[in-house]
């Protein structure tokens, strides 16, 4: 994956061959807590949403490294101290911190359940949403296949991975109602709560809205 400041990405990855990578309601706290740990020293997050076999984030990427003030809180966390610093980076950038919050939160599922080896897919997938695509004023060829350019914001990819994200559980049939899951952002953008995950000024910003 390749990030850069300024980016809007829909980052997402499943179980190993699709496999649970949730198995409690406390496994599900716990992936939220990596993600305040991992990814808010990097980016702002704009929607998210964690299935019971895979997890969609939508972030705004800030900065490409950690304050150090950050930094160290991240690596109380992860029981990195002072004395073992000198065995790792000096600095963690965005890719690499995904890369440890996956790998953190699969030792302690495994640990859990009691098993072993990989609980992700290999590779993590990271889209640009908000990329110029080389276009002309009215259109522009993807895979082979004419895409207009429309000013209408239910057509723009970013409005509509927001509303995809928010709509897993949907259309995965676990939930009548993206208001009626528990894991993800649907309620507290709605709701506007004070310990929201989601910068949700920014989201408003950006003309989003559930």
């Amino acid at each position: 994956m390749k990030f850069e400041i300024g980016g809007i990405y829909h980052v997402y990855n499943q179980g190993n061959n699709r496999q649970l990578i949730f198995f409690s309601n406390d496994n599900y706290h716990y992936f939220m807590r990596k993600i305040r740990t991992h990814i808010l020293p990097y980016a702002d997050v704009l929607a998210w949403c964690l299935m019971p076999n895979h997890f969609h984030l939508m972030i705004e990427v800030k900065q490409l490294f950690p304050d150090t003030e950050i930094e160290e809180v991240r690596e109380r966390e992860e029981g990195i101290y002072p004395s073992s610093r000198a065995a790792k980076p000096k600095e963690i950038c965005l890719n690499t911190s995904i890369g440890i919050m996956l790998r953190s939160y699969t030792r302690g599922v495994n640990k859990q359940q009691n098993r072993t080896g990989s609980l992700f897919r290999h590779e993590c997938k990271a889209i640009c949403l908000n990329q110029p695509k080389p276009q002309t004023p009215d259109w522009y060829l993807e895979a082979g296949i004419t895409m207009f350019v429309t000013d209408i914001p239910d057509f723009r990819y970013m409005n509509v991975c927001f509303h995809y994200i928010h709509n897993n559980p949907v259309k995965a049939g676990i939930a009548m109602d993206p208001g009626f899951w528990n894991y993800s952002s649907f309620t507290e953008i709605r709701e506007r709560s004070d310990d929201s995950i989601v910068n949700i000024q920014r989201v408003r910003e950006l003309g989003l809205a559930v």
